[in-house]
């Protein structure tokens, strides 16, 4: 957006002489404009024959909720908020309220359900993507999960399988491919590693032990992890 402000006289303040252009100052502002909500309005005439009566109507385009209202970039939205900005589905609803929008927590949780089921075919692709490669990188992190019936939380498991070639100029674009478990038991990642075949990056997790023992998972060793041992035997 451009703005241009000229002086309210276009003649000389001293002398009355008409003012000529001989150059311009430019002042680079940085803004921000909030995002919107629109409402798309899918208008489908019902026709009949002027002859046989026959109804005709164009089908509805697909649409990620079969009967739902949230478009595809409004689901793009919740989700990114909440998986990659970590914005809990309660404070968006929260924001959604502020904008004038009454969207319930469990009304957001049912979307992020449905869509996790379309976004599943995807993350089978990156899953065999991983897979397919001839080294990979492994690694857990603990998460907290709510123990059902119990009102408690438990320690879950989050694993990630990476694959980056860009190091030695590989040509295969990085991915990282996410599971989840209730547990850190080693048959996790056996069962997720099932048909893989090559090289692993990993920490020392014991777990893996059995994956190293078909010879099918060939080890290789954390450098950073191999460093904090002698780092503590430093300190």
């Amino acid at each position: 957006m451009e703005v241009e402000l000229s002086p309210a006289a276009d003649a000389c303040a001293d002398c009355g002489g008409r003012l000529r252009r001989i150059g311009e100052d430019v002042t680079e502002e940085l803004e921000y404009v909030p995002g919107r909500f629109i409402v798309n309005r899918i208008v489908r005439p019902r026709l009949t024959c002027s002859c046989c009566e026959r109804f005709s109507q164009a089908p509805l385009p697909s649409r990620p909720i079969e009967r739902g209202r949230p478009g595809p970039g409004l689901l793009a939205h919740v989700l990114v908020s909440k998986y990659a900005d970590h914005l809990p589905l309660y404070r968006q609803s929260q924001i959604f309220d502020r904008e004038g929008l009454d969207l319930d927590r469990s009304t957001l949780a049912d979307w992020v359900g449905k869509s996790t089921a379309l976004l599943e075919p995807l993350a089978d692709a990156i899953g065999r993507h991983i897979l397919s490669a001839e080294a990979i990188f492994a690694d857990d992190t603990p998460v907290s999960m709510l123990a059902p019936g119990t009102g408690k939380t438990q320690t879950a498991r989050l694993w990630t399988y990476a694959r980056d070639e860009r190091p030695w100029s590989g040509t295969a674009p990085p991915a990282a491919w996410y599971r989840f478990s209730g547990d850190r038991k080693g048959q996790h990642p056996k069962n997720h590693l099932a048909r893989f075949r090559g090289w692993m990056h990993a920490d020392g997790y014991a777990g893996f032990e059995d994956l190293y023992r078909t010879g099918a998972v060939r080890e290789i060793a954390c450098m950073a992890h191999v460093r904090r041992k002698f780092v503590d035997i430093h300190r």
